[in-house]
């Protein structure tokens, strides 16, 4: 794998270690920070720096009534979610996504398929299988798209992407990546609303795509 040269933003960063980032995208930020040593060590840095933080914290009183149940909550069961190692192209987190089985894919046309990973009122997060040479219809965004390489590379107005890179684009990005020839390209991609076509095609077909 070529050195990673797209990384997760500062901001981005510290409302994913904070626990504060949208579900679809805290996926795609844990994937790249799966696959980037330069990502998980600024990850480890934020953990550290927020555990010295807690110490300096004054504690808090509880009642007893509190402190009964919490302890009685321990003595419960607790299933621990399973742990899903690396599969072909696809990382640890996404395997969890997928639970454990390999990507159901949809047609979306000309080659280009996509697996719904999550979606719900927060966004939506998707597998995006993309022939090479084959472009994505120009489009911009109503708020913030996360698009992580898993294998190939696409190029856009903004570069290069290829394995581990990961595209942070908002609503001031009017694009239209497309896959290098030769291998296809697989992404994982994040959105918080529907994408905005500038053609009418994929318009016509977003409400049954879901994209």
């Amino acid at each position: 794998m070529t050195a990673i040269s797209h990384h997760i933003s500062e901001p981005l960063m510290v409302a994913y270690a904070a626990g504060n980032l949208a579900e679809p995208y805290a996926l795609v930020v844990a994937t790249h920070i799966s696959m980037c040593d330069e990502c998980r060590a600024r990850m480890a840095a934020h953990e550290c720096a927020g555990g010295v933080l807690l110490e300096g914290t004054g504690g808090q009183a509880v009642s007893g009534d509190l402190k009964d149940r919490v302890l009685s909550g321990l003595d419960t069961e607790v299933k621990e979610a399973p742990v899903y190692a690396r599969s072909g192209v696809f990382p640890g987190p996404v395997m969890a996504a997928l639970k454990g089985k390999p990507p159901q894919w949809k047609s979306l046309g000309f080659g280009v398929r996509q697996q719904i990973l999550q979606s719900s009122g927060k966004g939506s997060v998707r597998l995006l299988y993309i022939p090479g040479g084959q472009a994505v219809p120009d489009h911009s965004h109503d708020g913030l798209e996360l698009t992580l390489v898993l294998q190939g590379a696409f190029s856009d107005e903004s570069g290069r992407f290829g394995v581990g890179d990961l595209e942070i684009a908002d609503d001031d990005v009017d694009h239209a990546p497309m896959a290098e020839h030769g291998e296809v390209c697989i992404c994982l991609a994040a959105t918080s609303a529907p994408l905005r076509f500038n053609s009418w095609m994929p318009r016509l077909f977003q409400p049954l795509f879901r994209i």
